[in-house]
């Protein structure tokens, strides 16, 4: 019995250095880490989150302050909250964020390698980022395609005046629309038309990579769990996506053709032109594109642009139509600009400054991403004090931002006023307005998507009348897939308002 005690005793003696040194390195590891809320054992936070995250997210705010830190299965997560913490990122450590982290459906069909979004930091996302923004995405090129943005508004308002007196679901319509201008731009071609079996499939495969890409997905959490894909998301998402990407092939394949051939007449040069004088012929050329790369650019020009534009055309009806005073003063201006005899053009934005004020604070209420696309820490990285180590997804909770009491006078009401006047706009900026981001990582379609959603906006309240009965009861819950949409979809009765 002594002996089993002697030993006991030295055991301890023995190991409490050891157990020290560990505990002392496990509290400076966790000691600077933004505050958060206590997780569970091995899920962390995943069930903390609820149905609305950008919501749950920013009520956290008021008890951790303006960084808070969270654990899902085994990914460390960081979220910034407030405007003055956003500051501080996209000023200060833009770069050691510049990294995304990528969900585990994305990567099909290697997705993520070929996508401006998605792509690794380095110089083949700088090449794409080029392209859209010296060669695609310019003001020269943007004005040789009002024509084709103009055709496609006028097939949306001839599908809605046949409903004319019905209830109609307006996101659908917008939808469709959207997916043909962007058709017509990126490829010459009506892609939603009943006599298209080729544009009828790529529609539906791209439907499917945004049902898919919408699931949370434990294979995230618990990457160990991926080979399993226990809630079937990557297999669908490899159907649909493979679809897609063998579709888009098809059209390239025609189009390089036609280059060959010279068959092309006429035409102007679409975005796919632009991508194929960038076509490369060997994998030692990191600056010219692949075919591959190049139909995955294409899903993504799709991908970034219907669902965003469609979402916040809904968002926009909704808050005009719960403020009937505002959906007034919009309307008489589009009136007294526009007229009576003829339709809304594309020249017409810069002179109707409560039509852009009215589309900036839906924006600020209701971003298209509330998360933004997550970033990841390059390196272990000094933030606001806090240490983020290395590899920690990051959060910019653009919803919360939009809110920030700090930053807005009474941030929930819908006041459009507040932008009349002010210098503050969406180009990446003004770090307390963020709805396509900002820094390095910023969406680079903004050029586009601020042409369309006034262009498509403008038109729905310049041509219609909308009517729907006790919009003061209409319920403002939203729900998140790749944008944050109503949670009960808007569905509203035009009329048309011009003789």
């Amino acid at each position: 019995m002594e002996m089993n005690y002697a030993f006991f005793v030295w055991f301890i003696v023995i190991l409490s250095p050891v157990l020290a040194l560990l505990y002392y390195i496990w509290k400076s590891a966790t000691a600077r880490l933004p505050p958060g809320p206590p997780g569970w054992p091995l899920f962390g936070n995943m069930f903390d989150l609820g149905v609305m995250p950008h919501r749950t997210l920013a009520g956290l705010a008021k008890q951790y302050g303006p960084v808070v830190w969270l654990k899902f299965g085994t990914i460390n997560s960081m979220v910034v909250l407030t405007a003055a913490a956003a500051t501080e990122l996209f000023k200060n450590h833009d770069h050691s964020f510049a990294e995304r982290m990528v969900t585990h459906t994305m990567k099909s069909h290697d997705y993520d390698k070929g996508s401006l979004a998605l792509a690794p930091y380095g110089s083949y996302w700088r090449v794409l980022r080029r392209i859209c923004t010296v060669e695609m995405l310019v003001s020269k090129r943007l004005n040789e395609t009002v024509p084709i943005r103009q055709r496609c508004i006028g097939n949306l308002i001839h599908w809605i005046e046949k409903e004319a007196g019905k209830e109609i679901e307006v996101a659908k319509f917008v939808f469709l629309a959207s997916f043909n201008m962007l058709g017509n731009l990126m490829l010459s071609r009506d892609l939603v038309d009943p006599q298209s079996k080729a544009g009828s499939e790529f529609f539906d495969a791209m439907m499917g990579l945004m049902e898919w890409s919408g699931h949370a997905n434990i294979s995230d959490v618990f990457p160990c769990l991926k080979r399993f894909d226990l809630q079937g998301l990557r297999r669908n998402m490899d159907r649909d996506i493979g679809k897609a990407l063998d579709i888009a092939a098809e059209f390239f394949k025609e189009r390089a053709q036609e280059k060959e051939q010279q068959t092309g007449g006429d035409r102007k040069a679409d975005f796919l032109d632009v991508l194929l004088e960038f076509r490369g012929k060997g994998k030692d050329e990191p600056e010219r594109l692949q075919e591959r790369e190049i139909n995955i650019f294409i899903l993504e020009i799709f991908l970034a642009g219907s669902e965003t534009t469609s979402s916040t055309t809904e968002w926009t009806l909704t808050e005009l139509l719960r403020n009937p005073e505002k959906m007034a003063k919009v309307k008489a201006e589009l009136a007294n600009v526009i007229g009576k005899d003829r339709r809304f053009e594309e020249s017409d934005i810069e002179n109707l400054k409560y039509l852009q004020a009215v589309v900036k604070e839906t924006m600020r209420l209701h971003p298209p991403i509330p998360l933004l696309v997550p970033r990841k820490a390059m390196k272990d990285t000094e933030f606001m004090g806090y240490r983020i180590p290395k590899n920690t997804q990051v959060f910019i909770n653009a919803w919360a931002i939009g809110r920030d009491p700090q930053c807005w006078t009474d941030p929930l009401s819908f006041e459009p006023e507040r932008f009349l006047g002010s210098k503050i706009d969406y180009k990446g900026q003004h770090y307390e307005f963020i709805p396509f981001g900002a820094g390095r990582r910023m969406c680079a379609g903004v050029p586009l998507a601020h042409k369309m959603l006034h262009l498509i906006i403008g038109s729905l309240l310049h041509e219609f009348d909308w009517h729907y009965d006790s919009p003061e009861t209409m319920d403002m819950a939203d729900r998140i897939g790749i944008t944050v949409r109503k949670f009960v979809p808007l569905r509203t009765i035009p009329n048309k308002s011009r003789a």
